[in-house]
């Protein structure tokens, strides 16, 4: 089968190879995927700035596709069932916490860029019926990691004031959907107008562009503050965030993009009796909620590309560029 491996011989460290085809083992199934999507997490595997790198594995952690056969203990429920695949792997019993033995679908174990992929049979969730295949792959991940974001560490109400940062990231715009659709008022930044645009057409309420020099003192003017800031970006950013959260609010990072910050305005921290919350991708229990979030209020992703798999490489370099608006799936 032909598979997409990180690879150290090529310049592009990634190449589409030929490798055998898995057998599901005892508790496994096997899927034949008809669609898969990238994570940010791919690409920093293929410029080493991810841990745990292991040459010679197959990358990816979102995709859907149809169970083909299944290995012993296996309910023959799942024969032939068009699915979606939690990425998560031994995630343990404390819903606060990963465990040690954690780690993430594509590395180091095969992931989803392939024809076909073995995993366990309770990773498994019936793809949304209101979604085609690309768009059923564009979700686990980055939805995962919204939805833990969003009701988890922000609780997020109806009628809040909530800003999502960055919104060119997957994470970041399944984070301002699910927000809109629980009934916040949903903002968002960007470095770009057209994506602005795109969200605005999503249903946020304002957007504003980060290289703005003014744009924390125009968010505040125009809202008041916000319940809640969902954001990817950390460093210097941290301190603007302070001054927009509103007493008691909540500041939620998925990611650390631009750096530690240099300094935090501690006494606006303690002062407006805000919370810092760390996140990460969610347990188990969250990825069947957050499908069924999904599927109650018939979100849909929003995708940016739906190429070829042997086009795969130009979608690394699209998303290493900060093209995309929405996430990049390829098909099998």
């Amino acid at each position: 089968m032909k598979a997409l491996l990180l690879v150290d011989e090529s310049q592009d460290k990634i190449a589409i190879r030929e490798i055998e085809k898995p057998n599901p083992a005892s508790g496994e199934v096997l899927i034949q995927l008809k669609a898969a999507a990238l994570n940010h997490r791919d690409q920093w595997c293929r410029i080493g700035l991810y841990p745990g790198i292991e040459y010679g594995t197959v990358l990816g952690s979102d995709g859907a596709g149809v169970v083909v056969a299944k290995g012993e203990g296996v309910d023959d429920y799942w024969l032939g069932k068009e699915v979606i695949i939690n990425p998560n792997i031994n995630w343990g019993d404390n819903e606060a916490a990963q465990s040690v033995e954690y780690h993430i679908l594509g590395m180091p174990s095969n992931g989803t860029f392939a024809e076909f992929v073995s995993v366990a049979a309770d990773r498994l969730m019936e793809k949304p019926s209101h979604l085609n295949f690309s768009e059923a792959a564009a979700l686990p991940l980055g939805g995962l990691t919204a939805f833990r974001a969003i009701f988890t560490k922000a609780q997020i109400q109806e009628k809040q004031k909530i800003l999502v940062t960055g919104i060119g990231g997957g994470v970041a715009q399944f984070a301002f959907q699910f927000a809109v659709a629980a009934g916040a008022e949903v903002f968002v930044t960007s470095g770009s107008d057209n994506k602005l645009q795109t969200a605005r057409k999503h249903g946020v309420s304002g957007g504003f562009i980060y290289k703005d020099e003014f744009w924390v003192k125009t968010a505040f003017n125009e809202t008041g503050g916000f319940d809640a800031i969902i954001d990817s970006a950390g460093g210097s950013s941290m301190n603007d965030y302070l001054k927009l959260i509103r007493p008691g609010g909540r500041l939620v990072h998925y990611g650390s993009t631009t750096g530690l910050p240099k300094s935090l305005d501690m006494f606006r921290l303690f002062w407006c009796q805000a919370s810092i919350h760390g996140s990460t991708m969610g347990s188990d229990s969250e990825f069947v909620k957050m499908t069924e979030f999904v599927n109650q209020k018939k979100i849909k992703p929003i995708i940016d590309s739906v190429r070829s798999f042997d086009d795969i490489v130009s979608a690394f370099d699209q998303m290493h560029e900060g093209r995309q608006m929405g996430k990049l799936v390829v098909t099998f």
